[in-house]
């Protein structure tokens, strides 16, 4: 099994390649990283708030099957799955403060980073909440006179049925708050859970490629289960809808003392949860290589021996790697002391990453797990996250 670099398979121009360059420096990156989670709010946001504008613009204006709460959770289940496959290849797809904040909290990531992830991820919802106004603008002003006709702008405009609701999430004036808090927590406490359980490497049910469904379907399950109650689950999704919402409709669509509580709950939440997957489920000695197979960057290299110490590991890597530097010198004869060079460089870096990480298996072979270098990209940026 070969493992190929994009350009190697895609020609690209050479424009492209030098852009390309220039955006993946570090002084440079952190820029593309902030837009991607802006881009991933986004995303998240304009579906599940395209759904919403449908549901409440139907049942006000009495169009029937225009929408439900099914198509809602469905619809944040699927902008959660599109913001994962477009932006975590390059921002590591976080799209959500409390998430953010506890990747700085536990050390992972610095707090400016963190802070520009959080802006941005709050101005991606607010931006889609805008353009979703923009594009249902007919409708909603027909809903608002139609409340206006009958009376019920003031009791019905900044609830979850009015068109204030589309974008600002509310709960009944008569609702108990600490219901709605319980509610909150617990649902968050969930989802941060399942966000924990699939970024751990050594969980072999969640792999890159079943993630993003995964954290999807959580996201659906309590939508469908408990929105009614009171939900916001995502800080950027509250706080871009509540500033959408004001924008277009003033003070009066704050949320009062809901705000506070929507915004803010999911933090706690998500840092307890973060706590509660470290000490109960998370264990480091867990393989995650499914069978004896070491992943170098362009190959996938079955060990014929079972080596029972690193450095078994180790020997078949040096011969790996001598005999694709011997490849390199028939194919660059020019760079061939280069490569080789940067060769065994490489392989004392994976050498001195695999320090503590080799385990016994049943009393079978060790495996080092730090040398499963296909993972690059997909699971190791997960580490900001768990």
């Amino acid at each position: 099994m070969t493992h190929l670099a994009v350009h190697d398979v895609v020609a690209m121009p050479a424009s492209m390649t030098r852009w390309q360059q220039v955006r993946n420096r570090k002084q440079f990156h952190w820029l593309a990283e902030t837009i991607a989670e802006g881009t991933g709010a986004f995303l998240y946001t304009f579906a599940g708030t395209g759904a919403t504008a449908s549901f409440v613009l139907g049942n006000i204006l009495q169009i029937p099957g225009l929408g439900s709460l099914l198509q809602i959770g469905l619809a944040y289940a699927v902008g959660i799955a599109l913001a994962m496959a477009v932006c975590f290849p390059t921002s590591h797809g976080q799209f959500n403060p409390a998430i953010t904040i506890h990747a700085a909290v536990v050390g992972k990531m610095p707090v400016l980073k963190a802070a520009r992830y959080i802006f941005a991820q709050i101005f991606g919802s607010y931006i889609a909440c805008l353009l979703i106004y923009v594009q249902y603008k007919q409708d909603i002003t027909i809903a608002i006179e139609a409340l206006q006709a009958k009376g019920l702008y003031d009791t019905v405009m900044f609830t979850s049925s009015g068109p204030g609701g589309i974008f600002g999430l509310y709960v009944p004036a008569t609702a108990n708050l600490a219901f709605v808090l319980l509610n909150e927590f617990v649902c968050d406490f969930v989802v941060a859970l399942v966000i924990f359980s699939c970024s751990d490497p050594g969980n072999p049910i969640s792999t890159p490629t079943t993630m993003p469904w995964i954290i999807a379907l959580a996201y659906g399950v309590i939508v469908w289960g408990f929105a009614p109650v009171g939900l916001a689950a995502n800080s950027a999704r509250d706080l871009g809808g509540r500033f959408a919402a004001m924008t277009l409709f003033g003070g009066a669509a704050s949320g009062g003392k809901y705000a506070a509580l929507s915004a803010l709950t999911n933090i706690p939440a998500t840092l307890v949860a973060g706590v509660f997957y470290s000490l109960v489920f998370a264990d480091s000695t867990r393989s995650t290589l499914p069978s004896p197979r070491i992943s170098l960057p362009h190959k996938l290299i079955p060990l014929q021996t079972q080596p029972s110490t690193l450095s078994g590991i180790a020997s078949s890597l040096r011969g790996t790697l001598s005999s694709n530097a011997g490849g390199m010198v028939s194919r660059h004869p020019r760079s061939a002391s280069l490569k080789v060079a940067r060769s065994r460089r490489s392989q004392r870096r994976r050498e001195s990453r695999g320090v503590g990480h080799e385990r016994r298996l049943g009393g079978g072979p060790l495996f080092c797990s730090c040398v499963h270098l296909n993972c690059l990209g997909s699971r190791d940026t997960l580490d900001l996250l768990y």
